[in-house]
Formats: C-alpha cells, structure tokens, sequence
C-alpha cells in the first residue's frame, strides 16, 4: 500500500499545531516524553483490550456509524473493531485516548501520539464521530489516518530537530536506525519520517515488506508489500512503480539471513516517461519486517520514440 502524501495547506496546519506543543514544553530534547504533551493538552490515556466487550462499551454509545444497528447490537461495533484490527481510539467528548494494551508495548508510543493527532487536528472532530456522507467516504478517512500519522511524525520527531540531524548525517539505513535511538521510535516510524524529509522533492522511495526469502503464512504475492513510503518527488515522478516491481528488485539481491542487514545493490526503476534511473537499495530485517531505503542516484538513458 502507498503512502497518502497531504496537502500542502494541511501539512502547514498541522505543523503549526505541532510547534505549539513543542513550544509549550519548552523545545526539549529527544526522546519526546509523551506523558508531557498529553499533560500539557489535557488528554486523558486509558487501556483497554480487544479481546475483553466490555471494554469499548462507552464507545459504543457515542458512535452512529452503522445508525441505529450498531446502538441496538453493540456486538456488531465491537465485531469491527476487533476485526479491523484497531489498535487505539480517540474520544473526542471526554478527550480520551483508547489504547488496546494487548498490542505489544513497542507500538503503544506510535499509537498513541497517532490519536494525539487526531485530537489537534481542528477538523478531525467534526468527522471523527458520527456519520454522514463525507466522513463514511473510504478516501475521506484514508486521509484522516494520514493526516493523524503525520502529525504523529511531527511530534515524535520534534520537527525541525530531527529534519537538521538528518539532512546533516550520510543518506542511508544506518543514519535511520542511530535517529531510531536518539529519538526513541520504531524503525518503521523512523524510516517513514526520513523519508519525509531527507526526500522531500527528491526521489526517495521505502518498503516495509515480508522477508523476500523467508514469507509468512498471510504472504500475499499480489500485495507483497505493508507499506511503500514516497517522497513528494517520488510520487510526482515514479508514480507507474508498482509495489510488486519494487519487491521483486528488493528479492533479486537480498540474502537468507534470519536477521540483520539482507544486502544492498543499485536497481533501475523506469520514470512515469519510461525513462530509467539508477537507485540504491539497502534492505534490514528486524525479524518482523524487511525495511528497504531506494535513493536515487542519477538518470541512465531517455526513452525515444520511433
């Protein structure tokens, strides 16, 4: 699946409401304490489980997404959240943060600053809750989860900080996996960002795969890929690279070990005019997912008609 990339007017919207937070806690220095920033927004955090129904039944009663159904059989909503697999919930009315603390731990920092998110986004109240033609719209909420997930970066990150740090230090999955500990997040969350920024309107392009030589069970050979993360001058210039392309080249030079670097080798993508361009991949297993960083390198031939 590719990455939705926001406007340019909803990203500076966002920006602003990060840098107020950041600003209110005093511009601190990495690992961002997320107990502070809910502190300073006046967010409260709960824990609930998605294998216990009691749990969201105070969701229940504020959600008219499937009408009246779901407020007669509260099971139905519980039946969607356990199989849309969500792992957090944000409460507009009582500023509550839901977090399914069955989830692993690891993951509770990135899921929470996600619904974070939600909650300073100004027009993410209005469609968060409740139903209506815009807000049931697949596209509308794919949008809502990118925007969230981008003011989730922006804070984690601290902004502008981890932008210098990045764009100062060697392109490369090294320079992600030392801001990985320096900022205290998940590779995935860390190579997302990079590529964010360090790209930006060059081509720059990350996969968070299955391992090419070890696929799970639920390995889908059409949907090879979790996530495909483009820069803006990926998406404006490479948009025809399918994920199925991608894995392929990632495959034809990642090893079999179990864990660890997989391999690195220059691959040639073909623009949106056919032309091609050399990349550099380097791929890692962290024995969950394969994460691969392509950066462009230069242009190799132009595509002439007859």
């Amino acid at each position: 699946m590719k990455n939705i990339i926001i406007g340019e007017y909803e990203s500076q919207d966002i920006q602003g409401q990060v840098d107020k937070i950041i600003r209110g806690l005093g511009n601190p220095d990495p690992p961002l304490i997320l107990d502070d920033a809910r502190e300073l927004l006046l967010l409260d955090r709960k824990f609930y489980s998605s294998a216990d129904t009691s749990a969201v039944s105070e969701v229940v009663s504020r959600l008219t997404v499937a009408g009246k159904q779901i407020i007669k059989r509260p099971m139905i909503l519980f039946d969607a959240i356990r199989k849309a697999k969500l792992s957090a919930l944000w409460l507009p009315d009582k500023k509550r943060i839901l977090l399914d603390e069955s989830q692993p731990k690891l993951k509770h920092r990135w899921n929470e600053a996600h619904e974070i998110g939600h909650s300073i986004i100004p027009w993410h109240d209005a469609l968060h809750l409740g139903d209506n033609e815009y807000s049931l719209n697949p596209a509308c909420h794919a949008r809502m989860e990118a925007e969230a997930n981008y003011a989730a970066g922006q804070l984690l990150f601290l902004q502008d900080r981890f932008r210098t740090e990045a764009l100062d230090s060697t392109v490369g999955l090294n320079t992600v996996k030392e801001l990985k500990v320096r900022y205290g997040n998940t590779l995935s969350s860390t190579l997302w960002r990079y590529i964010e920024e360090v790209g930006g309107d060059t081509p720059m392009v990350g996969v968070i795969s299955a391992h090419p030589h070890r696929p799970n069970n639920d390995f889908d050979p059409d949907r090879p890929c979790r996530h495909v993360i483009q820069s803006r001058g990926f998406k404006r210039a490479f948009s025809k690279v399918s994920e199925k392309i991608l894995f392929r080249e990632i495959r034809s030079y990642c090893g079999m070990q179990s864990g660890g670097p997989l391999g690195e080798s220059d691959v040639i993508l073909k623009d949106d005019n056919g032309d091609k361009h050399a990349y550099h991949f380097e791929s890692f297993f962290n024995r969950y997912d394969v994460l691969t960083l392509g950066r462009y390198l230069h242009p190799l031939s132009r595509a002439v008609s007859a």
